[in-house]
């Protein structure tokens, strides 16, 4: 070799430098159920998924022991008008749930962490709402159970029955996506838990879900008739029974829809803005 030359190494493109590495992608469905069943994982092992069965039992108990005889007096089978606002407490004890979670992940630092990896931005809050949705599957199950030990059926055919399963699991989704909205605000899970339990409180017993219209003062009854709870009992109500007319479903439907707009962009807003 002649003095003066040097051999120079064969230069490594970037790809042979680090090989497959470069090329790794790890795609958002697989970080979403990465997030997903981390929650999932969570509520089964503290104890979560066992307070999703029990919860509708209370309910159950507490809503229709006190007003049976009184309402069977009136030729009304109780069991069958209170299931409907069972499954909506229900999905409202998701609701608060997912407020929770949201809170506590906002409050510890957790979101403002994954807000600065590569993730999707949708990826935690659809990830949260996935694990809601499971949570309420399972307690809608719960309470048709317990429903069914006292006395309830589904009388209008294997159509009515799914939709309205469909239509509670829709309420109870719509409502965590807005409650997700709210614990990502607030960072403090106890407050949120009391701001959202007295809202569920007054929308819940001043319905139709208990008693019948008549058995409120004429005053109050016009807020009673058209709130949205009262109409989300007379669908799942029908739906149970000899079905649903489109009447009847449409001003529930409206509700339900109306909600939607107004939580999904909020929630979205609400988990992907940087503090």
């Amino acid at each position: 070799m002649p003095e003066g030359h040097l051999v120079r190494a064969p230069a490594l493109s970037r790809p042979d430098l680090f090989g497959e590495s470069s090329r790794t992608r790890v795609s958002s469905f697989a970080q979403w159920r990465a997030l997903t069943g981390r929650v999932v994982w969570t509520m089964a092992t503290k104890g979560e998924l066992i307070a999703a069965i029990v919860m509708p039992l209370v309910f159950t108990v507490g809503f229709y022991l006190p007003l049976r005889y009184v309402m069977q007096f009136q030729g009304i089978d109780y069991a069958q008008f209170v299931m409907p606002i069972v499954v909506l407490q229900t999905m409202a004890f998701t609701m608060m749930s997912n407020a929770q979670l949201a809170a506590v992940e906002a409050l510890t630092g957790f979101s403002t962490r994954l807000q600065t990896m590569p993730i999707g931005l949708l990826v935690p809050l659809t990830s949260r709402i996935a694990a809601g949705l499971v949570r309420s599957t399972v307690s809608l199950i719960a309470a048709l159970i317990y429903g069914h030990i006292i006395g309830f059926e589904f009388t209008g055919g294997w159509g009515q029955t799914v939709g309205f399963c469909a239509f509670a699991i829709a309420v109870g989704t719509v409502l965590a996506v807005g409650a997700d909205g709210l614990g990502s605000l607030t960072k403090s899970p106890a407050s949120l838990s009391q701001a959202l339990t007295l809202p569920t409180l007054i929308f819940g017993m001043m319905s139709c879900g208990f008693v019948p219209e008549t058995g409120f003062p004429e005053w109050v009854r016009p807020f009673v008739r058209n709130q949205p709870i009262t109409q989300f009992a007379y669908a799942l109500r029908d739906m149970a029974g000899d079905g649903v007319t489109w009447d009847v479903l449409r001003v529930g439907l409206f509700w339900l829809i109306g909600a939607a707009a107004v939580f999904t962009p909020f929630a979205v807003w609400a988990s992907v803005r940087r503090a």
